[in-house]
């Protein structure tokens, strides 16, 4: 069989991602990423720490981060990006910047990270009041929190799940019911913190539900990091990334009105 005619591979873009060791969503980054471009994974070296403030100082050391950018410059990356929510938050504002500025001397190339994503997002989304679902305990909760603060931005609600392992089992289910948690008349947008909290197909159900933006630990990663190729990520109805999904959002300010009776949804959680 001749296939001379189909010619060498398609050019691709590459996204360097770092990760912490127990990171297990790389499927649910994938799906925000387009086709021409690829994602080369890499982790953090193993501690034996559950999830707490210390593992998140452990895993976003500069020099751990610097030795994780130096195994994927071999395969030419356009962009670095740090997935883990905790990790660069736990330094508040001025180390999340010292840590991409560590990954950039490493890699030579422009870095993100998932916390920086965030603020990134909030400015693009113009959200000046924002409620918070975390899978953390109360402690990492509370750092999340001041990190927000500090980029002036007004915590209008917040719930979490106290969780220490194995957040990347949580269901659909248990989000969504967090999110009607935390969500308050006030919110001009909904986060949801922890790249290792599955998210993608909840985002949509959750806009037309509350009428405010949903943004997510790994879509504003992917969304920030693909925009520095100047690319957009994909994904069916999320106002992130898809400003004409904004429409039919309430504004900034505005009162979303009640959440609609469970018995009403539509059935789709996993």
């Amino acid at each position: 069989m001749d296939v001379s005619f189909l010619g060498g591979p398609s050019p691709q873009r590459g996204v360097g991602v770092v990760a912490p060791f127990d990171f297990a969503l790389d499927r649910e980054l994938w799906r925000w990423v387009p086709d021409e471009v690829s994602l080369h994974m890499t982790r953090t070296p193993f501690v034996p720490v559950e999830v707490s403030l210390d593992l998140a100082r452990l895993v976003s050391e500069h020099e751990t981060l610097s030795e994780a950018v130096r195994t994927i410059n071999a395969v030419a990356p356009e962009v670095i990006a740090y997935a883990c929510t905790s990790g660069s938050f736990v330094g508040g504002v001025m180390g999340e910047r010292a840590m991409c500025e560590a990954m950039s001397r490493a890699g030579a190339v422009p870095a993100i990270t998932t916390s920086g994503g965030l603020l990134e997002a909030l400015v693009e989304l113009d959200v000046r009041r924002v409620a918070l679902v975390t899978p953390y305990t109360v402690s990492v909760t509370r750092s999340l929190e001041a990190y927000v603060a500090q980029a002036g931005v007004t915590i209008s609600g917040c719930a979490f799940m106290g969780l220490t392992r194995h957040i990347w089992k949580v269901p659909y289910r248990e989000v969504v019911d967090m999110a009607r948690e935390a969500v308050r008349g006030d919110a001009d947008a909904l986060f949801i913190s922890c790249t290792n909290l599955p998210t993608y197909d909840v985002i949509p159900q959750l806009e037309a539900e509350l009428r405010i933006p949903v943004i997510s630990a790994n879509q504003v990663t992917m969304w920030a990091a693909l925009r520095r190729l100047g690319t957009r990520a994909v994904g069916p109805y999320q106002a992130l990334i898809n400003p004409e999904a904004r429409s039919g959002l309430v504004s900034p300010g505005a009162d979303p009105g009640p959440v609609v009776p469970e018995e009403e949804q539509q059935e789709g959680w996993t």
